[in-house]
């Protein structure tokens, strides 16, 4: 199991949210692309990068600073966030992202996610599964959608998509634990690949995580924190 960090960005900054919500927002650092780097330098094959001012307003914000992380690492970038077009893909994609996470639009637009998945490959493609009580939450986690993970996950793997990160918003930068349950779920309902996100703050969550067979592991709070080191998080696994 691949054990991602993760960096969010709003307003340039590194920060974290606790369970998406805006209001409850703390600083880490004033450069993402060090944050990065550190991440780099203590083990990570890949970061996880989030505009959340992108995902918030429909409209990437934060490109500059992505592309500042992009240039100062030399490991793999996935990045979510405000990404609703066929050309902000291709930007993304052409800058040196490796993959691109889409996730209200594959709501609002599918055929923009099968016409993407098809032209650039599914490796480069992700879908992702934000969930509030089983059911898919868009627009930067603000609306509840009346769509159930699992579907949006059936729909979204007919039309090629094979790799989903499935993130349950209510565990998200608490601490608490990851919903194994409902990651399981979802693990036994797809045939592709699916990285767990939200929740996980110790060894044994990441352990219990890998049992379920999931792909990867996305940490955020936990690493902010100290609570969890990410080098021994790679040793236990």
């Amino acid at each position: 199991m691949e054990l991602i960090p993760a960096i969010d960005i709003r307003g340039g900054l590194c920060v974290r949210l606790y369970q998406g919500d805006y209001d409850q927002e703390t600083v880490y650092s004033e450069s993402p692309s060090e944050v990065a780097l550190h991440w780099q330098n203590v083990g990570a094959k890949r970061i996880h990068v989030v505009d959340l001012d992108g995902a918030r307003s429909g409209i990437q914000l934060n490109f500059d600073v992505i592309r500042s992380i992009v240039n100062t690492v030399s490991i793999p970038i996935q990045v979510g966030g405000g990404i609703r077009s066929f050309d902000r893909i291709s930007l993304l994609l052409e800058t040196g992202i490796q993959r691109v996470i889409l996730g209200t639009i594959a709501v609002t637009n599918p055929q923009l996610v099968e016409d993407s998945c098809k032209e650039f490959g599914p490796d480069a493609i992700i879908v992702g599964l934000d969930a509030r009580d089983g059911l898919i939450s868009v627009n930067g986690w603000r609306t509840s959608s009346s769509i159930q993970a699992i579907t949006l996950l059936n729909q979204m793997e007919r039309v090629g998509i094979n790799r989903f990160i499935y993130t349950d918003i209510s565990r998200d930068g608490t601490l608490q634990g990851p919903n194994f349950e409902s990651i399981q779920n979802i693990q036994e309902s797809s045939i592709g690949n699916i990285v767990a996100s939200g929740g996980v703050s110790t060894i044994e969550h990441l352990v219990h995580l890998n049992s379920l067979g999931v792909e990867g592991a996305i940490i955020g709070q936990a690493l902010y924190t100290g609570k969890l080191d990410f080098g021994q998080a790679i040793a236990s696994l």
